[in-house]
């Protein structure tokens, strides 16, 4: 048996082994890593650890530890109510609002886990505040960095077309574009729908249903914890679901509960503000002047710890270290079977097929099952010349094939072992993290079974390009 056939076998017991016994994946992960890659790759401990996914780990830290402060010293409290009034109360806008944002954030050059890392907390709070089903708020924050992030100036747009360029085949920049836009709202609008979100019409801020959502929503239960999360807070690992709470948020006490006015309005106090201009410093490092995200949250979340230590003492607790570990683990291992050559075994293997529809089929795959536990960016930048032999045959349309790559490749980024659903899992608030994490990889299994077929279909069958 093949090395490179025994990782991916080895990946499939990792699956069944988190599903059925409730180990953290990410541990399964790191084990794995440490055998496939010492005993069947020859690397060594340092070829190893040369995966560990670094700017990812600061990006989920240093986000949760900020945003962990916020609301702490109720700024998310603040924002939550600042929204509603912008939106007038309706409830059902919020989500297209959040779509809208992130998305306007990556066309207009921001990387899609940077905009999702400053949006994703502000919604989930939304979330859990006016009882909006979590996959329905993150999965619309993922989808909507998506839509927007292949428009000529973003970084997936530009890199892609620059990639086209200098392999010499033709492309269209805005068919690219157009392509990533109408996926992404036409599955956004599938999933409102699904979660229940036609239900929020006519909902006011003011009438926010007092019950906790359905646990399993509309994607349903589908065998054991998986992800080990424990309680919601506690940085457990215990993998033993826990039920929702089902006391409303609004009215839940807490130490940190922010005052308000006599008329229900958020107050904004020193601690508050300062947290206010911190988001807006975030932004500013990230999108003007290309600063790392984690690094930039985590400097900002100590200053304020420094000056408002009773808010942010335990903060820390609120890092969700689980899923650290999980999303580290396992894009430490996918790294390991890059290094070591399965996915592009896996490639030469399909453009060997003789039929060329087929092979078009299975790259789209290809590209969707391992941007689900990769750098979506990174896989398109080495599906695309992987596949340039098999364009410049002429069998297949240049401009509907990499369209379908990169939508293939990008679209499933709210798996929770992407970067984006990571931080749709980790800035989840009043949920059962296993239970959320069930849903996010049942609906991010979903979306990597379906779209790759549907985008070939559509773009790829009818010879675009």
């Amino acid at each position: 048996m093949s090395a490179e056939l025994i990782s991916i076998l080895v990946l499939a017991v990792i699956f069944v082994v988190a599903t059925t016994r409730s180990v953290n994946m990410g541990a399964l992960a790191f084990a794995a890593a440490f055998g496939v890659g010492t005993l069947a790759a020859g690397f060594d401990a340092e070829e190893v650890f040369a995966g560990f996914p670094g700017d990812l780990f600061v990006v989920l830290v240093g986000v949760t530890y900020f945003f962990a402060i916020a609301r702490a010293n109720g700024t998310t409290d603040w924002l939550v109510h600042a929204g509603i009034r912008m939106v007038r109360g309706r409830v059902v806008l919020i989500p297209w609002v959040m779509f809208a944002v992130t998305g306007v954030l990556t066309a207009i050059g921001a990387v899609s886990p940077a905009a999702v890392a400053i949006i994703a907390p502000l919604a989930m709070g939304f979330a859990a505040k006016y009882r909006i089903h979590p996959l329905l708020m993150g999965a619309l924050v993922v989808h909507g960095a998506q839509a927007g992030g292949f428009s000529p100036i973003s970084i997936y747009g530009s890199t892609v077309n620059s990639i086209v360029a200098r392999e010499g085949l033709p492309g269209n920049e805005l068919a690219l574009f157009a392509a990533s836009l109408v996926v992404n709202l036409v599955i956004a609008a599938v999933i409102f729908v699904a979660c229940g979100g036609m239900r929020l019409r006519g909902t006011g801020a003011s009438a926010a249903p007092a019950t906790a959502p359905e646990a399993e929503g509309p994607v349903g239960s589908a065998g054991g914890a998986g992800s080990a999360q424990g309680k919601p807070g506690t940085g457990g690992g215990e993998g033993t679901a826990v039920a929702a709470d089902p006391r409303p948020v609004a009215t839940a006490p807490s130490a940190a509960e922010p005052e308000e006015e006599p008329g229900g309005t958020v107050t904004l106090t020193p601690a508050r503000f300062a947290t206010l201009a911190g988001l807006v410093v975030l932004v500013a490092a990230v999108l003007v002047f290309d600063l790392d995200a984690g690094l930039t949250a985590i400097a900002l979340a100590v200053v304020l710890a420094v000056i408002w230590p009773q808010d942010s003492k335990e903060a820390v607790n609120g890092i969700t270290w689980p899923t650290v570990l999980l999303v580290c683990g396992m894009l430490t291992y996918v790294n390991v079977l890059d290094e070591m050559g399965t996915i592009e075994w896996a490639g030469e293997g399909v453009a060997a097929i003789g039929v060329p529809l087929i092979a078009a089929l299975l790259f789209c795959y290809i590209g969707g099952f391992v941007s689900a536990f990769a750098s979506s960016v990174g896989i398109i930048g080495a599906l695309i010349p992987l596949v340039v032999p098999f364009l410049e045959k002429g069998e297949i349309g240049v401009v509907g094939m990499v369209a379908a790559l990169s939508v293939s490749a990008t679209v499933v980024d709210v798996s929770p072992f992407s970067t984006n659903g990571a931080l749709v899992l980790a800035s989840a608030e009043e949920v059962d993290r296993d239970r959320f994490f069930r849903q996010l990889m049942i609906y991010g299994g979903a979306v990597t079974a379906a779209v790759p077929a549907l985008v070939w279909l559509a773009i790829v069958v009818p010879g675009l390009g």
